[in-house]
């Protein structure tokens, strides 16, 4: 059996993920940004943020998924940021492995709500998260914070009672 673990992210593994997404839609479905291919300085730049703190899911040692907790102490609240699988594991459960740990990490530092938002028209993304307890936040709500955003998100919030933690 396969051993898993979430481990602080080595920026020397920046230019692995930058290579994961096949397009520049996946790019911007991803992260938001346009410039395809991501550059590796991208994404070890996202790493010095004081209120970030980006994760590799490990399969055996082997780099698979990584992932991003964004700190919000004002609102005493985390969100769930870039994350992405290698293409070669796909659709294999990894996301939600990663998608699992990482909440279990939010709620381990503390925090209860834990938010993502998700690029509307990446399908796969949202039917993992929904499989992981992930549920839309009120409408209105979603309206409010994609105000300031280049897209309209689709505004999950995970929900313990929904199933896993």
């Amino acid at each position: 059996m396969a051993r898993t673990e979430l481990a602080p992210f080595d920026v020397t593994h920046a230019a692995t993920v930058a290579g994961w997404p096949a397009t520049s839609g996946e790019v911007a479905m991803w992260c938001g940004r346009h410039d395809f291919p991501l550059a590796a300085r991208v994404v070890a730049r996202w790493q010095a943020a004081d209120d970030v703190r980006a994760h590799a899911l490990l399969r055996d040692g082997e780099l698979v998924a990584y992932g991003e907790l964004w700190f919000d102490a004002e609102e005493d609240e985390v969100e769930l940021a870039r994350l992405i699988v290698s293409p070669a594991v796909r659709a294999r459960g990894i996301g939600r492995e990663l998608v699992r740990r990482l909440t279990a990490a939010a709620r381990d530092a503390g925090h209860e709500d834990v938010f993502m938002r998700v690029h509307p028209q990446n399908e796969p993304a949202l039917r993992c998260y929904r499989h992981a307890s992930f549920l839309p936040v009120d409408p209105h709500l979603a309206a409010a914070w994609n105000a300031a955003q280049p897209v309209d998100y689709v505004w999950l919030r995970h929900c313990a009672a929904a199933g896993t933690p």
